[in-house]
């Protein structure tokens, strides 16, 4: 049960009558649908939208088009829903080469088995560290961060939108993921149970968190890119990856209070939702000069580049495969600033036929107190959180103006991603400004 406003249905009267308190169940719609009974509104003069419930009988979006009819009345919206952007592709798994969290220890160095897309794309390969076409050169960034004095983007907080994060133990029924320690949290907030306990129930928001700051050099599992980072886990989508609008845009408006420098956004919308509070949010964010980040969506479930990719001045990101390949399930259009690696079949044309997963420690079946490293997460979802971690990376290796602060800060950082691309020979819709480089994008001599 969720409280919500009231309006009454005299739309039509609700400008000339007071709200009243009232209660109503959001079972959420069936995915890619909005929750019954309920619009976002907001009043001109106001300064964010708020839910409304709406009577039995009231059509949600013959009301939200009344309301907005109205003078008084800014937008009216559904409260649209949103899902986790990974998908599930069949595969050759790799040869398991698992750390302690498998319970037997791998090789020293034994991640890079795994994460080819940590891997450099230039450069002489070696026993330890092969080379892969697709890979981003972390590696390469994390020495640049370590000459900087701040390894792994110390002093950098990265807030991570999604399912929750296994970031604590909590009784017999959560454990916090064994390569995660206490010490990388701040203190959350979980708006799907409206607590401050923001514990995953999938596995999706652990494996996103996992790829941008999952510890590092520790004898443990995998690794990750901002592996010093502050992590800020906000739980917006629910045990089955949907979340609704609302609770993304207090999500987002946490986050930028909590002195988020980055947001991870791996879900989307439907194609051609409309959802004004988040854009609202997204503004603000931009205005604190926090950088936003979101998947564009996944051919299959969406049908087209999707918000919050779309949303203003948020930097959306396509997938691509091991062999440096445009993911099949990556879509094309206006909102595709950048692709980074996402795992799975390449695009027909690709000269590669490499289908690697992404690889993080997270949740096995969604079992809170098991974990592993699952081959089947691919998507877009993936892809987001490669440039959530390089853009902290970015604002820790002293390569953008540390003074600037607003806009212009998060102007610095998406020129600098776009500038230190790859070329990968596609056109702008499909592949943005090309492969996230990591190595480049943190290399002061660039």
């Amino acid at each position: 049960m969720r409280l919500r406003p009231y309006i009454p249905i005299a739309v039509i009267g609700l400008l000339c009558a007071a709200a009243a308190p009232a209660s109503a169940a959001t079972g959420l719609s069936p995915a890619r649908a909005f929750a019954p009974n309920e619009l976002i509104v907001k009043f001109k003069g106001e300064g964010r939208g708020r839910t409304v419930v709406l009577p039995a009988g009231a059509g949600v979006r013959r009301t939200a088009k009344l309301l907005r009819e109205n003078s008084r009345v800014a937008y009216a919206a559904p409260n649209f829903v949103a899902s986790a952007s990974a998908t599930v592709e069949p595969f050759d798994p790799i040869p398991n080469d698992p750390g302690p969290v498998e319970g037997t220890p791998g090789p020293v160095g034994g991640w890079s088995a795994k994460q080819w897309n940590f891997l450099s794309w230039k450069g002489p390969a070696t026993p330890q560290l092969p080379k892969s076409a697709g890979g981003i050169d972390a590696v390469g960034a994390w020495n640049h961060l370590i000459a900087a004095g701040r390894p792994g983007a110390q002093g950098v907080k990265v807030a991570v939108l999604d399912t929750g994060i296994a970031y604590r133990t909590m009784g017999n029924r959560f454990r916090r993921s064994p390569d995660f320690t206490t010490g990388q949290f701040a203190r959350g907030y979980d708006f799907v149970d409206k607590d401050r306990l923001p514990l995953d129930e999938n596995g999706h928001g652990t494996h996103v968190a996992g790829t941008i700051g999952e510890k590092t050099n520790n004898g443990v599992g995998l690794t990750g890119l901002a592996y010093r980072a502050r992590l800020l886990p906000v739980r917006v989508l629910d045990r089955n990856g949907s979340g609704l609008a609302d609770d993304i845009a207090r999500g987002i408006h946490f986050a930028v209070a909590r002195g988020a420098d980055v947001i991870n956004m791996s879900f989307n919308f439907g194609c051609g939702r409309r959802v004004p509070g988040i854009n609202e949010e997204l503004r603000r964010a931009y205005r604190k000069g926090v950088v936003t980040v979101a998947s564009i969506g996944n051919r299959g479930a969406e049908g087209c580049v999707s918000p919050p990719a779309t949303g203003p001045r948020v930097i959306g990101v396509g997938g691509t495969t091991q062999g440096g390949c445009i993911g099949g399930y990556s879509l094309a259009g206006r909102g595709v600033d950048i692709v980074a690696p996402g795992g799975g079949t390449p695009s027909p044309g690709c000269a590669s036929v490499l289908t690697g997963p992404i690889y993080q420690v997270t949740l096995k079946r969604g079992n809170p107190r098991r974990f592993g490293e699952p081959g089947d997460y691919i998507g877009t979802s993936m892809a987001a959180a490669h440039v959530s971690g390089v853009a902290a990376m970015t604002l820790a290796a002293g390569v953008i103006r540390r003074q600037r602060r607003g806009p212009k800060r998060v102007n610095q950082v998406q020129a600098r991603l776009s500038a230190t691309a790859r070329d990968i020979a596609l056109p702008r819709r499909r592949g943005g400004a090309g492969l996230l480089d990591a190595g480049a994008a943190t290399d002061p001599s660039v």
